[in-house]
Protein backbone atom coordinates (compact mmCIF):
# COMPACT_ATOMS: atom_id res chain seq x y z
CA UNK A 1 0.00 0.00 0.00
CA UNK A 2 0.97 3.30 -0.56
CA UNK A 3 0.23 6.96 1.92
CA UNK A 4 0.26 10.08 0.57
CA UNK A 5 0.35 12.80 3.01
CA UNK A 6 1.82 16.35 3.69
CA UNK A 7 -0.98 18.86 2.26
CA UNK A 8 -2.81 21.60 3.55
CA UNK A 9 -3.51 25.43 3.43
CA UNK A 10 -0.91 27.49 2.03
CA UNK A 11 -0.65 30.85 0.83
CA UNK A 12 0.69 31.35 -2.33
CA UNK A 13 4.38 31.44 -2.55
CA UNK A 14 4.26 29.20 -0.20
CA UNK A 15 5.59 25.66 0.59
CA UNK A 16 4.38 22.34 0.91
CA UNK A 17 6.22 18.81 1.29
CA UNK A 18 4.15 15.91 0.17
CA UNK A 19 5.35 12.28 1.44
CA UNK A 20 4.63 9.13 -0.47
CA UNK A 21 5.33 6.07 2.05
CA UNK A 22 5.65 2.54 1.40
CA UNK A 23 3.60 0.01 3.71
CA UNK A 24 4.25 -3.43 3.27
CA UNK A 25 5.39 -2.96 -0.01
CA UNK A 26 8.96 -1.63 -0.60
CA UNK A 27 9.19 1.69 -3.64
CA UNK A 28 12.72 0.04 -4.30
CA UNK A 29 11.75 -1.91 -7.36
CA UNK A 30 8.65 1.09 -8.96
CA UNK A 31 9.04 4.08 -10.29
CA UNK A 32 6.44 7.21 -8.66
CA UNK A 33 4.70 9.45 -9.87
CA UNK A 34 2.56 12.40 -8.44
CA UNK A 35 -0.69 13.01 -10.13
CA UNK A 36 -3.17 15.81 -8.92
CA UNK A 37 -6.82 16.45 -9.79
CA UNK A 38 -8.14 19.52 -9.46
CA UNK A 39 -12.06 20.06 -9.21
CA UNK A 40 -14.11 19.16 -12.61
CA UNK A 41 -10.35 19.02 -14.21
CA UNK A 42 -8.81 15.53 -15.15
CA UNK A 43 -5.99 13.58 -13.29
CA UNK A 44 -3.07 15.38 -14.56
CA UNK A 45 0.74 14.15 -14.26
CA UNK A 46 2.94 16.41 -11.90
CA UNK A 47 6.15 14.54 -11.51
CA UNK A 48 7.34 10.89 -11.17
CA UNK A 49 10.66 9.04 -10.76
CA UNK A 50 12.66 6.39 -11.61
CA UNK A 51 13.96 3.49 -10.33
CA UNK A 52 17.31 5.32 -10.61
CA UNK A 53 16.48 8.52 -9.23
CA UNK A 54 15.69 10.52 -12.32
CA UNK A 55 13.01 12.97 -11.90
CA UNK A 56 10.47 13.81 -14.45
CA UNK A 57 8.08 17.10 -14.45
CA UNK A 58 5.44 18.40 -16.29
CA UNK A 59 6.41 21.67 -17.47
CA UNK A 60 3.79 23.44 -15.78
CA UNK A 61 6.01 23.07 -12.48
CA UNK A 62 9.47 23.06 -13.57
CA UNK A 63 11.97 24.83 -11.51
CA UNK A 64 8.77 24.58 -8.13
CA UNK A 65 8.93 21.36 -7.21
CA UNK A 66 11.39 18.31 -6.56
CA UNK A 67 10.73 15.06 -6.38
CA UNK A 68 13.17 12.68 -4.43
CA UNK A 69 13.70 9.12 -2.79
CA UNK A 70 14.88 7.32 -0.17
CA UNK A 71 15.04 3.63 -0.66
CA UNK A 72 16.52 3.18 2.83
CA UNK A 73 13.22 4.57 4.12
CA UNK A 74 10.97 3.66 1.36
CA UNK A 75 9.79 7.20 0.97
CA UNK A 76 9.37 9.28 -2.23
CA UNK A 77 9.28 12.89 -1.57
CA UNK A 78 7.53 15.98 -3.77
CA UNK A 79 8.69 19.80 -2.42
CA UNK A 80 6.76 21.86 -3.78
CA UNK A 81 7.98 25.59 -3.84
CA UNK A 82 6.58 29.04 -5.27
CA UNK A 83 3.11 27.24 -5.26
CA UNK A 84 0.33 28.87 -7.26
CA UNK A 85 -3.30 28.60 -6.78
CA UNK A 86 -3.64 26.56 -9.90
CA UNK A 87 -1.52 24.18 -7.77
CA UNK A 88 -4.30 23.38 -5.69
CA UNK A 89 -5.78 19.77 -6.11
CA UNK A 90 -5.91 16.20 -4.56
CA UNK A 91 -2.11 14.79 -5.12
CA UNK A 92 -1.74 11.16 -4.86
CA UNK A 93 1.01 9.36 -5.31
CA UNK A 94 1.09 5.94 -7.28
CA UNK A 95 3.68 3.17 -8.08
CA UNK A 96 4.77 1.65 -11.33
CA UNK A 97 6.82 -1.90 -11.45
CA UNK A 98 8.75 -0.70 -14.35
CA UNK A 99 11.68 0.86 -14.54
CA UNK A 100 10.95 4.57 -16.15
CA UNK A 101 8.38 7.09 -15.10
CA UNK A 102 4.84 7.11 -17.32
CA UNK A 103 2.96 10.26 -17.40
CA UNK A 104 -0.55 8.07 -17.81
CA UNK A 105 -2.44 6.91 -15.14
CA UNK A 106 -3.56 3.65 -16.20
CA UNK A 107 -0.19 1.95 -16.48
CA UNK A 108 0.26 2.42 -12.78
CA UNK A 109 -0.21 -0.37 -10.28
CA UNK A 110 -0.89 1.15 -6.72
CA UNK A 111 -2.44 4.20 -5.73
CA UNK A 112 -2.29 5.93 -2.26
CA UNK A 113 -4.97 8.40 -1.18
CA UNK A 114 -5.04 11.88 -1.87
CA UNK A 115 -3.79 14.02 -0.05
CA UNK A 116 -5.61 17.83 -0.46
CA UNK A 117 -3.03 20.75 -1.38
CA UNK A 118 -5.05 24.13 -0.79
CA UNK A 119 -3.32 27.22 -2.25
CA UNK A 120 -4.98 30.88 -1.21
CA UNK A 121 -4.18 34.23 -3.32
Amino acid sequence: QLQASGGGLVQAGGSLRLSCAGSGRTLKMYAIGWFRQAPGKEREFVAGISWGGRPYYVDSVKGRFTISRDSTENMVWLQMNSLKPEDAAVYRCAADGVKWVSTTPDEYDYWGQGTLVTVSS
